[in-house]
């Protein structure tokens, strides 16, 4: 089946795989979003007890899909592993340490005698909210912005120019303005999933408060990347000699190219809008359904849009020619196709996160189930 395929059809096979992949990755790190309320959602040893269990529920689905996301990279586009995860390494290196304080903080957060207290382990947890979720946005917002490295023609070996590998990303205001968007916007999912798993009054009533300033905040942030976007020079490719060039209005363009993916990223926008607007006016329960899928239908049209209708999804503004593209960066046909056939097991994966998902939000968190100890809490 997969044999028939050109190696361009694999290679957009494989980028699809990827912004899905992606896609839930920002939707998962509502887990990361919760925990910077803790405190302004939890206003006792209680109620903080209750968020920190509904999330502690999910860390895991955060953390697995992160490694599968760069798994998948590794295997289908393995020039971009070695050029992102090699040369800006040092942000990497903090989102690994902000995600691995964070597993260890939800282990040892209720042991008894812990050395340091709960309150170091629960600051832990807000550094992991907040570093993660920024840093994140930021890496994924080069992929319109660029990176500064060459790449050797003939060894295909890549030479970072940044001086801070991959820090320097911050001083291009494009690239920090996505990366507080998804900080916002995980705060919002986070919101919208703790009305809808935790059966405490005060705590609905906080978290539907909460929810128009944070949502606003959210709009403004990506609203601003978006539209910034689209008004920009783009890195295309010419498609028969490979060149790469600046392209006025370039992602703008794509929009226009691709009107299913269009549609896709206005689908998104709505359910993301209906899901925080019927939480506030109706006091509906359900919100995070509408906006998390509609985060997974946005962030997938967004990677489309950076990789698809001959675009540099990996730029380099020290080298233009040196971008990488879905063809230049990708693995071998044998290789994609051998991949492909793995691919085939992904519907069972995701329908296994489901159920997991399902059995352990089955019945909303309660007061009770906090203080008879009758169950595992974090």
């Amino acid at each position: 089946m997969f044999e028939s395929l050109s190696h361009l059809a694999l290679q957009q096979y494989w980028w699809c795989i990827i912004a899905l992949l992606g896609a839930l990755l920002v939707f998962l790190m509502f887990v990361q979003g919760g925990q910077t309320l803790i405190h302004t959602l939890g206003k006792n040893d209680l109620e903080q007890k209750m968020i920190i269990n509904a999330l502690g529920r999910k860390w895991e689905f955060t953390f697995t899909t992160l490694v599968t996301f760069g798994g998948a990279f590794f295997a289908s586009f393995p020039l971009f592993y070695a050029t992102s995860f090699g040369g800006a390494y040092w942000v990497w290196i903090v989102i690994l340490f902000a995600f691995i304080v964070q597993a260890v903080s939800y282990q040892y957060r209720s042991k008894p005698n812990n050395l340091y207290g709960k309150g170091f382990y629960e600051a832990m947890l807000v550094i992991n909210g907040v570093l993660g979720t920024i840093l994140i946005g930021t890496a994924v917002a080069t992929f319109f912005t660029g990176s500064e490295f060459s790449l050797d023609e003939v060894t295909r070996q890549v030479q970072w120019q940044g001086p801070a590998y991959g820090l320097e990303a911050v001083l291009n205001p494009l690239n920090p303005i996505l990366g507080i968007a998804v900080f916002f916007l995980a705060r919002v999912l986070a919101i919208l999933f703790f009305m809808n798993t935790i059966d405490n009054e005060n705590i609905f009533r906080r978290a539907k408060k909460r929810l128009v300033p944070e949502a606003g905040l959210f709009l403004v942030f990506f609203l601003t990347f978006l539209i910034w976007v689209l008004l920009k020079d783009g890195f295309a490719v010419n498609p028969e000699t490979k060149e790469v060039y600046m392209e006025p209005y370039k992602y703008f363009n794509n929009l226009l190219a691709m009107p299913v993916n269009t549609i896709i990223l206005l689908v998104g926008v709505v359910l993301v809008l209906w899901g925080i607007i019927s939480s506030i006016i109706k006091d509906s329960r359900k919100g995070i359904w509408f906006a998390g899928s509609g985060t997974v239908l946005t962030v997938f049209a967004l990677f489309i849009l950076a990789g698809f209708n001959n675009t540099a999804f990996y730029p380099s503004t020290y080298d233009l020619q040196a971008s990488l593209t879905i063809e230049n960066s990708s693995s071998s046909h044998f290789t994609l196709t051998a991949m492909s056939y793995v691919s085939l097991m992904v519907p069972f994966v995701v329908a296994y996160i489901w159920y997991a998902w399902k059995a352990l939000t089955s019945k909303r968190i309660t007061e009770e189930e906090m203080t008879d100890g009758s169950s595992h809490a974090y």
